[in-house]
């Protein structure tokens, strides 16, 4: 590969990250505070792509011919390579979804210490994050939960019986380490819901558990009042 290829591809691949960054789409692969991070990498790439593409135009022979005659034209297959980076600038993939939360264990939900878990904000329905309600039920056997309704937000993923269960996927730095945090529905769950269907379920505190068939994790359950389905959030994952 000559170093036009190598330029043109470095533009691509800079601009898709800076493209990416400058939406919402870069919430589909890193958390939300690595943006600056992939703007000054996106920045660098593209510098770097300008500067090698000047380089093969300004000093052409230089570029070309190694010193002994012979010419530095590598086969015309390297050009493919441009193929997966005008993948990440022309199609979005989705986030990680049902699929990836069926082949991963449900992430143990931690305990917050010695200290009592805080009150519930004052309001007739208290908003929930999945890990948050996961703890408190578990771990302490949910006394700040009794007597609330809640509001919890997710896609559908099933469980090995079939049964609909609500999931986010946690990430401790980028998609790739992206693990999830699934919850057992009971009472007016959304039955026959497609997997990867994103609801927002109203119900509350039910002391049945279960365990993840994948890793054996303990997993806690939310008996549903109420449940609507809604887009994807902008931040998908937890």
């Amino acid at each position: 590969m000559n170093r036009l290829t190598q330029g043109v591809i470095l533009l691509l691949f800079g601009g898709a990250i800076l493209r990416a960054s400058f939406t919402d789409l870069y919430l589909r692969y890193v958390k939300e505070g690595l943006r600056p991070f992939l703007i000054a990498t996106g920045v660098l790439l593209v510098a770097a792509a300008v500067m090698t593409i000047w380089y093969s135009w300004r000093f052409p022979a230089e570029h070309d011919d190694d010193g002994h005659g012979h010419s530095e034209h590598g086969p015309g297959v390297g050009w493919l390579l441009i193929l997966p980076v005008l993948g990440l600038l022309l199609v979005a993939p989705p986030a990680l979804g049902s699929y990836a939360a069926n082949q991963a264990g449900s992430v143990a939900a931690a305990p917050v210490g010695d200290s009592d878990y805080p009150p519930l904000p004052e309001g007739s329905t208290v908003e929930l994050s999945l890990i948050d309600y996961a703890s408190r039920a578990l771990f302490d056997e949910g006394k700040s939960l009794t007597g609330r309704d809640l509001k919890l937000t997710g896609f559908i993923t099933t469980a090995p019986d079939g049964a609909p269960m609500l999931a986010r996927m946690v990430l401790s730095c980028c998609a790739a380490d992206g693990r999830p945090i699934k919850l057992g529905l009971t009472g007016r769950a959304p039955i026959d819901v497609p997997a990867d269907t994103w609801v927002q379920v109203t119900g509350v505190y039910t002391g049945q558990r279960g365990k993840d068939p994948v890793n054996n994790v303990d997993v806690a359950f939310l008996e549903v009042k109420s449940w609507q389905e809604v887009p994807q959030p902008k931040q998908p994952y937890a």
